[in-house]
């Protein structure tokens, strides 16, 4: 149970476990002020083509190292803690132990491809009984196929699977601060083990894939508590784990969004586009039904498409052209498409391990395509920052395509979001305003507003961010550049170039 006797002056600590950097916040729910924050990178190992790892100790030192200086800058203790985190990458460790037993395979991580494929040529009801049961795609950036090699990994090195925990990157942070074996549904939807009806692991799923159910963390609703925490350094024993959200699904929550007819883009190393649900339905085909969060005793559930690569593929593309030490890829791309009115008939499409929704094609390639002798760098920065631009606006054109969703304005997150230039394309390209949030944490503030409302503590509401509205000429420009982006993606899948005009 959670101690609702601790006082809202103390505020909330919300850990943000991301792909690139573990955030740590301090947070006074009832103004919405951030008191203190902290910040450490974590590593990504890239050992083979497709092959994406991280180390589970380092997440958790970097998580632990974070908060420990968040809690020395306020001197206080916090009423309760919330975690937000990236989705879909697996950790595999010690029950008895609490060891890990070998790297985290991270959400981009593609080495189960081929497995993938294999599976569904062995049962051909294999991509269909996935997509009833769980809402998502066979594919390997979600969590089962990895935690099927994970374990197999781990057995060959000498452990004892009656040994083996199998979870999400939440459940690997609860498990080291509470001693708890537990995920939070939102996380678990991700995991193409969940089924999302009952909300429970499903018997036919995990024979599908191989996964033990005693292998599993508990499923809980996102603010049911998930213990106390047993105490490290500047981190007290003794206090709530209040909340737990998938990072994606957190953002969606603190913009606000919880009817039908809003909807967010994270633009992160990769981008999830997301609007809320009134009931649980089927999708249209590239899309995915995802549950955002149970709480307050009823489940939200979501339409959801995940692109691989956005802001990977701007830092690819700033490495590429020469970033100068201590400037951002986002920051340096943009500097340089501002020299330039377009990009010259330059196509970037950066399917470096294929491309996710609304495709779903891991044979993909990246291309660059439209280069003559007269592109310049700053051509194809600005084909880079249009590329991101181009993925959301499929995805957002996906979700909407059977007429049951239509979404007025995007709310957009994330560090790409300080591209007035990519924020401005993104408004054109959809035809409709984009609200930008002016909070750089919005993913670790929505998940600690949960734990707030779950101590039953005021909170703020989050304050609007900036509008960015379609300028008047995109729509005469904004046909033919979805054209030139459409003839790309077909060369990018190795297919036919579709007609222009």
């Amino acid at each position: 149970m959670i101690d609702t006797n601790r006082t809202a002056a103390a505020g909330i600590l919300a850990l943000d476990q991301g792909t690139t950097n573990t955030k740590a916040i301090f947070l006074d729910p009832a103004t919405g002020q951030v008191l203190a924050s902290a910040s450490r990178p974590v590593g990504i190992a890239f050992p083979r083509p497709g092959w994406v790892e991280q180390d589970a100790e380092q997440l958790w030192s970097a998580t632990l190292e974070a908060a420990q200086e968040c809690l020395a800058a306020v001197d206080a203790t916090p009423a309760a803690v919330s975690i937000s985190n990236q989705r879909e990458s697996v950790v595999c460790w010690s029950r008895s132990t609490g060891e890990p037993l070998g790297p985290v395979l991270g959400w981009q991580d593609a080495r189960t491809a081929a497995w993938c494929v294999g599976l569904a040529a062995a049962r051909p009801d294999a991509a269909e009984l996935v997509r009833r049961r769980t809402g998502l795609s066979l594919d390997p950036m979600f969590s089962a196929p990895k935690m099927r090699a994970a374990l197999d990994a781990a057995v060959a090195a000498g452990a004892d699977p009656d040994d083996v925990a199998l979870g999400t990157v939440d459940a690997w942070l609860v498990r080291r601060l509470t001693g708890v074996a537990a995920t939070d549904a939102g996380n678990a939807s991700r995991t193409l083990l969940l089924d999302l009806e009952t909300l429970d692991w499903h018997p036919e799923l995990l024979d599908l894939f191989g996964v033990p159910a005693a292998a599993l963390p508990e499923v809980r609703a996102s603010d049911a508590g998930f213990g106390v925490t047993l105490g490290e350094g500047r981190l007290p024993a003794g206090v709530p784990v209040a909340a737990v959200l998938a990072d994606s699904h957190s953002a969606l929550y603190h913009h606000g969004c919880t009817e039908p007819g809003t909807g967010k883009a994270t633009f992160g190393t990769g981008s999830s586009v997301m609007t809320p649900l009134a009931g649980l339905e089927r999708a249209p085909e590239g899309i995915a039904t995802t549950v955002a969060w149970q709480a307050g005793g009823a489940v939200t559930y979501a339409r959801e498409g995940n692109i691989v690569a956005t802001g990977s593929a701007l830092d690819w593309m700033a490495t590429t052209l020469g970033v100068p030490p201590g400037l951002s890829g986002g920051a340096f791309l943009t500097a340089l498409a501002a020299d330039v009115p377009d990009a010259g008939g330059v196509a970037f499409v950066p399917a470096f391990s294929g491309l996710g929704a609304p495709y779903w094609d891991r044979d993909a390639s990246g291309v660059l395509t439209g280069v003559t002798g007269g592109t310049r760098r700053e051509h194809l920065a600005r084909a880079a920052l249009e590329s991101v631009a181009h993925q959301v606006a499929d995805v957002v054109e996906a979700i909407e395509s059977d007429g049951r969703v239509r979404l007025a304005v995007l709310n957009a997150d994330g560090g790409a979001t300080a591209s007035g230039l990519l924020m401005q394309t993104q408004a054109d390209l959809l035809d409709r305003p984009v609200e930008v949030s002016d909070v750089a944490e919005a993913s670790a503030l929505g998940a600690a507003l949960l734990a707030a409302r779950t101590l039953g503590l005021p909170t703020a509401h989050p304050a609007p961010g900036r509008r960015v509205v379609p300028t008047p000429d995109a729509v005469t420009t904004r046909g033919p550049a979805r054209a030139a982006w459409a003839a790309a993606v077909a060369r990018s899948r190795g297919l036919a170039v579709p007609a222009t005009d």
